[in-house]
């Protein structure tokens, strides 16, 4: 059993970009510049947030950080994101979800600039995504894209099984793996809540992505031996013996399949520490794009 280590990948990856930021600088040029906007003072979120600009430091980076409060309006976000829009100095942007109740989420995504947005979750990116144009793919997907990669792990002709239709990781994931494309090629099966007898389907799968929030959900009878298993879930399970009164699982049961796969994401510190690198890589890419 080989460990998809996305703590050390997304470590290379910040180190790539670092370099590449400091040779722009080198040649008198500006650094990429990343804004993230949050409204309200979910703990979570503002933890992520942190951590964006830390990363953004890390690779030198440029970045701002708009903190607005919980009672902020709908009107006064679109504002914000207005201005970004047609700020120059400022080559990509994401606005912290979840938002307040009272805010339309879909709403506030159409707003932002389909090129400043490294998130990836604009329609026109969705879009281009799914007829494999040029584009940013969201930080997930784009993040196990690279781990497979990274990993050589063949994914051409494969039986691919996705575990989960979200829009944020489910169904791009199934697009991307099916299109013609290095880490690609391979033929996909979508499933989720309505699939019937989901075990005849993942014990057929070469690769299984399991996205579908429900912990350790994924058995060991339902997988076939040397599959490779991409866990995206991340829950928190009360835990007595853990200091912190809690252990972090995902979507697999680890124990149960350890013996049967060729290569697994751990949780945590497989697919988690990938999404802020690939969102300085979306980063970087648009700088690139607005540079040209």
């Amino acid at each position: 059993m080989i460990l998809l280590d996305g703590k050390k990948t997304s470590a290379d990856i910040k180190e790539e970009i670092a370099l590449e930021v400091a040779e722009l600088k080198a040649q008198d040029k500006t650094a990429p510049h990343l804004a993230a906007i949050i409204v309200g003072n979910d703990g979570a979120s503002l933890t992520y947030v942190n951590a964006k600009v830390k990363a953004c430091e890390r690779v030198g980076f440029e970045s701002t950080l708009i903190r607005l409060p919980e009672e902020t309006t709908e009107e006064d976000l679109l504002n914000e994101i207005a201005v970004l829009n047609v700020d120059n100095d400022i080559n990509g942007f994401i606005v912290q979800l979840p938002l307040p109740n009272h805010i339309d989420e879909q709403k506030v995504l159409m707003a932002i600039d389909p090129e400043k947005d490294v998130d990836g979750f604009h329609p026109m990116n969705v879009g281009k995504l799914a007829l494999n144009l040029p584009t940013f793919i969201s930080a997930t997907p784009f993040g196990i894209l690279e781990l497979l990669e990274r990993y050589n792990i063949e994914t051409s002709g494969k039986n691919v099984v996705v575990i989960g239709r979200s829009h944020i990781v489910g169904s791009p994931m199934s697009i991307l793996l099916a299109q013609k494309r290095k880490v690609g090629n391979a033929t996909v099966t979508l499933t989720h809540s309505r699939t019937k007898d989901l075990e005849s389907i993942t014990k057929q799968a070469d690769i299984i992505v399991a996205a579908l929030g429900i912990p350790e959900f994924l058995k060991g009878e339902m997988v076939k031996d040397g599959v490779v298993i991409i866990d995206v879930g991340i829950t928190r399970l009360a835990d007595p013996s853990k200091k912190n009164g809690f252990r972090l699982v995902g979507d697999v049961d680890f124990n149960g399949v350890k013996e049967k796969v060729s290569h697994i994401t751990p949780v945590p510190g497989g697919v988690g520490p990938m999404t802020i690198a690939m969102l300085l890589k979306n980063t970087l890419l648009a700088y690139y794009r607005q540079e040209s």
